[in-house]
């Protein structure tokens, strides 16, 4: 874990500063602590994080506003909600303003434990968005690109066709949108939550098992071979890779 990355903790709640601060204190991270909104624009400006970690009901200046300040100016720092509702159209909600992932603070968790999500939980959410910005930095968007290409796999995102050389292949729907995740995302351990959170949608009743049955049907269409793969790896117990090198074109 690189010992230098950044980390602001805004939450006016001390059983969450209190207990996650020093804990990813300890693991090597650079930490610092907001307790209202207000403090948490100035620690933005002052502290540079590289990854906010955002409670929605601070006082003063709520977090919600603070991811849409941030957003307005431009700032693309990832951000990880915390709320206590974690209802589906709050999730959307935020989501939608721009916050990278989500977690629950269940408040029937906070009046009985210490802690209401784990620190695990946690790291492994905050790794996951750094890794994504490292392999993102320095290149534009690719929710902007016409066409993402991988040798002879092409995905043209006008058409929402998917080519294997110059064959059509069959894909549509939700496969189709889960292998367009992937490659906008080369060489990232994607775990199955994440992938149903992205592609299927927080209020996604189902089980996980939707992306175990989608990617069979990607590799059957990419005529990619599980045990021997160009395009997916599969991660076990853990999610899925697309392991192919990947071109934007703009």
């Amino acid at each position: 874990m690189d010992p230098k990355r950044r980390i602001l903790l805004a939450d006016d709640e001390a059983v969450i500063t209190d207990t996650f601060g020093p804990a990813l204190q300890r693991l090597g991270f650079d930490m610092a602590i907001a307790r209202d909104g207000d403090e948490a624009l100035r620690q933005v400006s002052a502290f540079r994080p590289d990854l906010i970690v955002l409670d929605l009901g601070m006082p003063r200046v709520t977090g919600g506003e603070v991811l849409y300040q941030l957003r307005a100016r431009g700032d693309d720092t990832p951000v990880i909600v915390l709320s206590k509702y974690g209802d589906a159209d709050e999730r959307a909600r935020v989501l939608k303003d721009g916050a990278d992932d989500y977690i629950n603070k269940d408040p029937r968790l906070m009046e009985r434990m210490p802690k209401p999500f784990g620190l695990n939980e946690l790291v492994v959410r905050i790794e996951k968005l750094l890794k994504r910005q490292e392999a993102s930095r320095g290149q534009p968007s690719w929710d902007k690109a016409a066409r993402l290409a991988c040798g002879d796999l092409v995905l043209d995102r006008r058409t929402w066709r998917v080519y294997l050389g110059s064959e059509v292949t069959d894909l549509r729907g939700r496969p189709l949108y889960l292998l367009e995740y992937m490659m906008k995302h080369p060489g990232v351990l994607l775990t199955r939550e994440e992938l149903l959170n992205e592609v299927w949608g927080w209020d996604w009743v189902g089980g996980p098992r939707a992306v175990d049955v989608a990617v069979p049907r990607i590799r059957e269409a990419l005529r990619d071979d599980a045990n021997d793969p160009r395009y997916i790896e599969t991660v076990h117990g853990e999610g899925y890779r697309f392991i192919g090198a990947v071109e934007p074109e703009w």
